[in-house]
């Protein structure tokens, strides 16, 4: 495996997972309700429950993307 083998799969990894991350943003602030009800049936949980599980879920999902996804490219840039 060369550095630009890896940088390029970093940077592809980078984007699906910020593609993912903002389809889930938006699925998430368009279909909010709705999809807070069937996950609050689904799991015997309140809204505000399910509305803080989503918040925890999106930035965990955003820290994991930089952390593992845009540090590591932005590390092959640079070397």
């Amino acid at each position: 495996m060369t550095q630009e083998f890896l940088t390029t799969v970093f940077g592809w990894m980078t984007v699906l997972n910020i593609a993912v991350l903002l389809f889930s943003t938006i699925m998430v602030l368009a279909l909010q309700d709705w999809i807070a009800d069937v996950h609050g049936r689904m799991f015997q949980l309140e809204q505000a429950d399910i509305k803080r599980a989503y918040f925890r879920y999106l930035a965990n999902y955003k820290m994991l993307a930089l952390i593992f996804c845009l540090i590591p490219w932005l590390a092959l840039k640079l070397a």
